[in-house]
């Protein structure tokens, strides 16, 4: 008898969809942005390994909530957005400089050579999400607080709102091409860069977004990283290095989630 074979075609084919039904699956099972769960969640995820319940336990320390992203590739721009406008709305004057930032965000990005055309709806809808978690917003905090959550698990509001930090944190890059360029691996230019890592949907986040974002928002970022590193501590990094964090995040090896400090 013949062994069995099969062509690459339908091997990549078996692949492609195979693929499309993991993401299918977590579509339909993992919401955009989840409730407020405790820290100690995570334990049930790494059970039985020491180095990780150890980290764990030190993180606990400072925090005492998480809350989960999709792992859709979009994780970072998500979590980042959502945990900036959650502390927007405790922060009326913040909230206001934001605003004023992010009307203004549109105008910037056209002169830096961005079609108009291209940018009116993502940043309509933008502006749409920012005035909906208004502080100033009927119900008081926890109204808008379930505005907030409700708008971030609508697929459309939500992916819009990606796209235009992806936009923003592109513009970035391009307006401080020089300063950028010495943290991009291999031969890459800043454009090429732009165009394959940054603007696409479902790419995935490194350290040149979070620095390129931040800066261009002007919001510090806390990144607590919760990998086999040495030690049964849990490092941290602040973006930009020096600032004062409004954003708290965990870092798992591809994925990002919303942390609260204790």
């Amino acid at each position: 008898m013949e062994p069995f074979t099969q062509n690459d075609g339908n091997h990549d084919e078996l692949i492609i969809q195979q693929k499309r039904d993991i993401e299918k699956e977590i579509s339909e099972t993992t919401p955009l942005v989840s409730e407020q769960l405790p820290l100690t969640c995570l334990y049930a995820e790494y059970s039985g390994d020491e180095i990780f319940t150890a980290k764990i336990q030190d993180l606990s320390k400072k925090y005492k909530f998480i809350r989960r992203t999709r792992p859709d590739g979009n994780c970072f721009f998500r979590a980042f957005a959502y945990s900036y406008l959650e502390y927007l709305i405790s922060n009326n004057s913040a909230y206001q400089e934001f605003k004023k930032l992010a009307e203004e965000s549109k105008e910037k990005l056209v002169q830096l050579g961005f079609p108009s055309f291209t940018l009116e709806d993502f940043h309509e809808t933008f502006m749409e999400v920012i005035q909906r978690v208004s502080p100033d917003n009927p119900g008081g905090h926890s109204t808008v607080q379930d505005e907030l959550h409700k708008i971030f698990n609508e697929q459309g509001y939500s992916d819009y709102v990606v796209v235009y930090l992806r936009l923003i944190t592109s513009g970035k890059l391009q307006e401080e091409a020089d300063f950028y360029q010495n943290f991009i691996e291999g031969d890459l230019t800043i454009e090429a860069f732009r165009h394959l890592e940054v603007e696409p949907m479902y790419k995935e986040s490194d350290h040149i977004h979070i620095i390129a974002l931040c800066t261009a928002l002007g919001a510090g970022v806390r990144v607590e990283y919760l990998d086999r590193g040495e030690g049964g501590t849990v490092k941290a990094h602040d973006f930009p290095e020096g600032s004062e964090p409004r954003i708290y995040l965990i870092y798992r090896p591809g994925h990002y989630d919303i942390l609260y400090p204790n």
